[in-house]
């Protein structure tokens, strides 16, 4: 079956957190049946396509109500073909969401739920601007295991000041809870966001890399590899929606600042909640050459790495002669090395 996934973007949140570049709004009173209203909108502009893959993200889209998301839900399922296995996902912070509503969501079709941790102590808790404690994360990871079979956390290492016995420990602790996914990321500084305006003594390059290393061979043999750079699963959990992404697959955003692939066809929704209402968005056509550049992207990303097709012969005999490719197959992927540079192998091979 052909892959495709509806994503919802949620803009609300408690609270901005200062590493975050994601489109979002302080939480405020919303009028939840104007927003039912924009995003049933949003939907019904979709070309109908069998539905794999449903996506809640934000923002903090633990906020909607059971109700909104049930509505969606039922006229996605109302609109669109969708398949028997269909993954619907939905992002949480540990200070937005308790067990009664994990329930809620599960018995409206949520069947994957993923959890903003972060960190696993209170120190980097705090300086990474997050709102809820360590207890309260350690709680809502045992409430999310006992609702959920299929769920994955986050973490953020490479801290200033992080040791590798320190991430050592934490990533130990988080595998004490037998998580079937853990996304795990580098902190990096965007643009645009309140860390980008402060002084941050980030970690050395090589110091870094030892903890992504380390990351890689413990994930490994904890039997939850990495089957793309940030993201680790046991097999069979990785998550199905964001692999449309990487795989260069079509989806449709709607929601605030959503942006969508339908062939060449790339939508974006603005980044003003009221311009998004009144109905606006972007579409632009892509060329057969930019959209082959996107999934070069996205696809080097992925352990299974990409098609060769329409990408140079001589761009990637070079790339494989500095030992950051393999090919084989009709597929390209990075190698260990290609990896730890996976930029500079992306421009080598445009």
């Amino acid at each position: 079956m052909e892959k495709f996934g509806i994503y919802v973007h949620w803009p609300f949140c408690l609270s901005k957190c200062p590493y975050c570049d994601f489109f979002s709004l302080p939480a405020a009173s919303w009028d939840e049946k104007i927003l039912e209203s924009a995003y049933i909108r949003d939907l019904k502009r979709i070309p109908t396509r069998t539905v794999t893959s449903l996506f809640f993200g934000g923002g903090t889209p633990s906020l909607m109500s059971a109700r909104l998301i049930h509505r969606l839900i039922t006229v996605i399922r109302d609109n669109f073909p969708v398949a028997s296995e269909v993954e619907i996902s939905l992002e949480a912070n540990p200070d937005a969401i308790d067990k009664l509503k994990m329930e809620a969501f599960r018995a409206v079709g949520i069947n994957r739920l993923s959890l903003g941790v972060q960190a696993l102590n209170e120190k980097d808790l705090k300086f990474l601007g997050r709102r809820h404690t360590l207890e309260t994360a350690l709680q809502r990871i045992e409430e999310m295991k006992s609702v959920f079979h299929n769920f994955s956390f986050d973490l953020i290492y490479a801290r200033p000041g992080q040791t590798l016995q320190a991430w050592q420990d934490e990533l130990k602790e988080a595998l004490s809870f037998h998580p079937p996914h853990l996304s795990l990321y580098q902190l990096t500084i965007e643009d645009d966001t309140p860390f980008s305006k402060r002084k941050i003594n980030m970690l050395d390059d090589e110091t870094a890399r030892t903890l992504y290393e380390w990351t890689l061979k413990a994930m490994k043999e904890a039997d939850c590899p990495f089957y793309e750079v940030s993201n680790f699963a046991h097999p069979g959990f990785e998550c199905r929606h964001n692999l449309l992404y990487w795989e260069g697959n079509d989806y449709a955003g709607i929601g605030p600042a959503a942006h969508g692939r339908l062939g060449l066809i790339a939508t974006e929704n603005p980044k003003n909640l009221t311009n998004w209402l009144k109905g606006e968005t972007i579409t632009t056509l892509l060329s057969p050459v930019e959209r082959q550049e996107e999934k070069l992207i996205m696809g080097l990303r992925l352990k299974k790495g990409i098609s060769d097709k329409g990408i140079s012969s001589a761009n990637i005999q070079k790339a494989v002669e500095k030992g950051w490719l393999k090919q084989e197959k009709g597929r390209i992927s990075a190698t260990h090395d290609g990896l730890m540079m996976l930029n500079q192998l992306i421009l080598e091979l445009i």
